[in-house]
């Protein structure tokens, strides 16, 4: 709602901690359900035949308690030299009044405050729903101390403290499992509906619920400050910042609450001149009322702050309503490779031999080789043995390989460059054609193996890229991997415009020069793909592998890892952008379809306030529409994701 323009819909004074009241118990629905009692009862009076006074009681009484909602406000905003649509319904109530309409009057500020009260709660709810979040925070945490367990308000944990989590006990605050092993449920956070597997070394997140197992955990974060509050600060502030729409919408209200003035004023003063001057006040009154932009200055904030706050239980986190419209208007998605399209954790996938050669020999050589080497491929091959060889005299040659002795034979680790691959040449090639990286194991100066590892697709890469191409959307792959190995990976999953070997600054190039034609999307994971995600129109961070940099260049973060929040995440913006739209033409349709009437006499004040305030409550709710979202099954990691999310968000 825009603050300059809106009088109808004024924030309300319940304060977040406050539950969400029933309807029939809502203090804000009171003052309007009251004036529309005593309205009813007015017009149930004239139609028995009751005394004329009993009536125009009655309906006087609904003119003050429907007024009460607006009037102070709009007198409040005069006063500071701001006028909004409150302005033109208390004047037109006022007029209505001194014409001798009370009833008309009656029925204006029944509806008009009925139709507040209904946006008031909409917005609400939406607020309360996010607000909920922060409920899966236990009141209390128990914590390990040298003289025992104790347990304190989780609101006094502090970072390094060391939490005892017990089966079926949630997670006070975040923290990095040191002890036991669980799973737990993170489904309130980051929409990952399946339990996941934790053990020491592994992060948790605040409001996760605990399985089986009891868990010693050391909270990264303060009970005040963790995952769970940080979101909903984020997407708080997200409310707060206008979108294109919205800003569209502002653009058209705020200057025609003054010409809705000025357009009455002058049918009565131009009435009065030629004609008579009864009848064309009480048409300016109608005029006013029937211009009045309240619809349009609610169209789009319902839908944002509705659609936001549903996307954050998905996992989606947008961070301002700009970001979200955006979002909607995407045609065109640049995917980094290493990290998002795959797992980042390079495997041992292919191990293949000389005639004479032993596979687990070859295998357990190269674990040797691999043992102190700090290469990423070492860690991969290391991990596939479980007793590797002991070799000695080790030699690491940078960007080569590894040399060393077993048993006083030479043997040797590392890249075909360095090492002939001799009878295994046509299995190198192979293996490279396939996107693996290829490591050649050399014992006492013959070829004996060719371990291939490679950086495997995560297994929903595929199903995502298919439903982006369902809605149209076209997919690129950005990589600083060579061409051969990002073409095999991107065959496997379907994607046929591929960009290898790019440094930082060639992909964010990449991506100003798509934007150029059509809305881009960019999503990445690492600090190398921070210039593109800020170059995007739509920087969007993969949660959990991201790096704090890609977190804070993106507009949205997810929470989670799983490839197939990026369509769920284009569909969820395109049907907000939808319902924005369709508010904003109802809006405007109203007004020009009554502004004539009105003019003309075909339509009365009370026909007037009638359509237009229906029309106000219709655009509410469909504005709540935009909360609904399909939360699928997934099962992903999660974690690191919603901890760097944090990091960025208190940078």
């Amino acid at each position: 709602m825009s603050a300059e323009v809106d009088d109808c819909c004024a924030p309300g004074e319940r304060h977040d901690h406050e539950e969400m009241p029933v309807w029939w118990r809502d203090r804000v629905l009171l003052l309007p359900a009251v004036s529309g009692v005593l309205l009813l009862a007015g017009y149930l009076t004239e139609w028995v035949g009751g005394p004329h006074a009993v009536s125009m009681v009655l309906f006087a009484g609904g003119v003050l308690a429907g007024a009460r909602t607006f009037v102070p406000g709009a007198v409040r905003r005069l006063l500071r030299g701001r006028v909004g649509v409150g302005l033109l319904m208390t004047i037109a109530a006022v007029g209505a009044v001194a014409l001798g309409h009370v009833g008309e009057a009656a029925a204006l500020a029944f509806l008009f405050s009925i139709a507040e009260a209904l946006e008031e709660r909409a917005m609400d709810r939406a607020r309360h729903g996010l607000r909920a979040l922060l409920s899966l925070i236990p009141e209390t945490a128990r914590l390990s101390r040298l003289s025992g367990d104790v347990t304190v308000p989780a609101v006094e944990v502090r970072a390094f403290d060391i939490l005892v989590v017990g089966a079926g006990e949630r997670i006070a605050t975040d923290g990095v499992v040191v002890r036991g092993r669980s799973s737990v449920d993170t489904s309130a956070v980051t929409g990952e509906s399946i339990p996941v597997e934790v053990g020491p070394g592994e992060a948790v997140l605040a409001g996760s619920v605990n399985g089986s197992g009891s868990l010693h955990i050391e909270a990264t974060a303060d009970g005040r400050d963790n995952s769970l509050t940080t979101i909903v600060r984020l997407v708080e502030e997200a409310h707060a910042k206008k979108g294109e729409r919205a800003r569209l919408a502002d653009r058209i209200a705020r200057p025609l609450v003054p010409v809705v003035l000025v357009a009455a004023a002058s049918v009565a003063l131009l009435g009065a001149l030629f004609g008579d001057p009864g009848l064309w006040l009480e048409r300016a009154l109608v005029v006013l009322v029937a211009a009045s932009p309240c619809a349009l200055a609610i169209a789009v904030p319902v839908t944002v702050i509705s659609a936001i706050g549903s996307a954050s239980k998905l996992g989606i986190v947008i961070k301002s309503g700009e970001a979200f419209e955006h979002l909607g208007t995407i045609r065109r998605v640049a995917i980094d490779k290493t990290g998002t399209l795959t797992r980042n954790r390079p495997e041992v996938v292919a191990v293949e031999t000389a005639a004479d050669a032993d596979r687990a020999r070859v295998l357990a050589v190269a674990a040797g080789l691999e043992a102190t080497s700090t290469h990423p491929l070492a860690a991969a091959i290391t991990a596939a043995v479980d007793a590797p060889v002991e070799v000695t005299q080790i030699e690491e040659h940078a960007g080569q390989g590894v040399a060393g002795r077993v048993d006083g034979r030479p043997v040797r680790a590392g890249s075909p460059r360095w090492i002939p691959a001799g009878v295994l040449t046509v299995t190198v090639d192979r293996m490279a054609q396939q996107g693996m990286s290829v490591i050649l194991v050399e014992i006492d100066g013959t070829p004996a193996g060719a371990i291939g590892i490679r950086d495997e697709l995560r297994p929903e890469a595929a199903d995502a890229v298919q439903a982006l191409r369902q809605q149209g959307v076209s997919v690129i792959m950005l990589t600083g991997d060579n061409a051969r190995t990002a073409r095999a990976l991107a065959d496997q999953v379907g994607i046929t415009d591929v960009r290898a070997e790019q440094l930082p600054q060639e992909k964010a190039a990449v991506v100003q020069e798509s934007t150029a034609t059509a809305p881009t999307a960019m999503i990445g994971d690492g600090i190398n793909d921070a210039p593109a995600l800020a170059a995007a129109t739509v920087g969007i961070a993969m949660g959990a592998t991201g790096s704090a940099a890609a977190v804070e260049s993106a507009a949205v973060a997810f929470t989670g890892n799983d490839l197939r929040l990026i369509p769920e995440a284009l569909a969820h913006a395109r049907r907000g952008r939808r319902i924005m739209t369709g508010n904003i033409a109802l809006a405007l349709a109203i007004i020009i379809v009554l502004f004539p009437l009105a003019l003309f006499g075909v339509l009365g004040l009370a026909g007037v306030v009638l359509v237009h305030e229906v029309a106000e409550v219709v655009v509410i709710l469909n504005g709540v529409r935009a909360a609904r979202g399909r939360r699928r099954r997934r099962n992903t990691d999660v974690g690191a994701g919603t901890e760097r999310l944090v990091a960025a968000a208190r940078a």
